[in-house]
This record gives C-alpha cells, structure tokens and sequence, in this order.
C-alpha cells in the first residue's frame, strides 16, 4: 500500500486534534470497516494487543465500547455516544478513556469526535476531528503517543476496507 502512516495530524486551535488520510477504497467500504464489530477487531488494536470488546450500537444515542489488552496485560478501554449519523458519510460521537480520570458525580470527561467521509474517484479522504474540552486534555491525548498508534491503524483500516471489494 502506498498510503502506510499517512495521516496528517495537525493542532487547528487549543482544543481541536485533526487528522486527514486518504484511503484506496471507497467510502461505503470504509464506513463499513469503522461500523461493523468484527471488522473493527480487526484493525483498532493497531497491532499492540487484542481486541476482547468490541460493541456497536450504531444508531443516535446508542452507545459504543473497545476494550484491547496489551500483551503485558494491560487493559485499554474507550467508550462513548452516537450524537449523529449519516451512513457512509458522517459520524459525531463522544469518546472517553476509562483509564483517565474522572470526578466522582460529575460527568465524564472526554472528547467529541466527528468522522467525515469524502469519495473522489473510488478513493475516500477521512477526516478525524476530534474536539477536547480543554487544551490541557488535548496535549495529554498528543503526549499519549497516540499518533503512532493512529497511523497503524488506520493502515489496518485501509487494509480491511479494502479486503471488502
């Protein structure tokens, strides 16, 4: 593949992390592979563990929840909310990490991500918003070493949707 660890991250504002990456599959195979449980096992370890949980309530105000363990045994789990949908094209959610912090009685802490889907040609350029509350949570999330673990899968990601043609 010629787009492996392709994705531009980039900081717009204090709050926002953006990442762009073009796919060689159209879109409705890459909404696919980002929606449908047993395909997300397959690439949202990023090759760093497995995946044990993968849940998907694809509809608004249904809820979503990925849980990989490491090989040392560590645990990962991210959860969160359909907010909006747009087959094929769009989809806002909340994500929190379960291994943050929270405040007892207060709601949780995370982000709203908003996944967008653009097909030119049978190519799909995705985009990744993903909005912090704060810039303090924003450079956690970058300090975190995510990028490194976004380019891999979103390689994964490419390499599923395209397996569906």
């Amino acid at each position: 593949m010629t787009s492996r660890g392709t994705a531009k991250v980039t900081l717009p504002d204090d709050e926002t992390i953006l990442v762009t990456r073009e796919f060689d599959a159209p879109k409705h195979l890459v909404y696919k592979a980002w929606t449908t449980p047993e395909l997300v096992k397959r690439w949202w370890n990023a090759k760093r563990g497995e995946v044990t949980v993968c849940e998907i309530d694809l509809r608004v105000g249904g809820r979503w929840r990925y849980v990989m363990v490491t090989p040392d045994g560590t645990e990962v789990a991210f959860h969160g909310e359909y907010r909006e949908i747009v087959p094929n094209e769009r989809i806002v959610s909340t994500e929190v990490f379960e291994g943050a912090p929270q405040e007892e009685g207060q709601p949780e802490v995370g982000t709203v991500n908003t996944l967008t889907l653009i097909e030119v040609d049978g190519r799909t350029t995705v985009t990744i918003e993903t909005k912090a509350p704060s810039k303090e949570v924003r450079d956690a999330i970058i300090a975190s070493g995510m990028e490194a673990g976004l380019q891999d899968a979103l390689d994964l990601l490419e390499e599923v949707a395209v397996s569906l043609r």
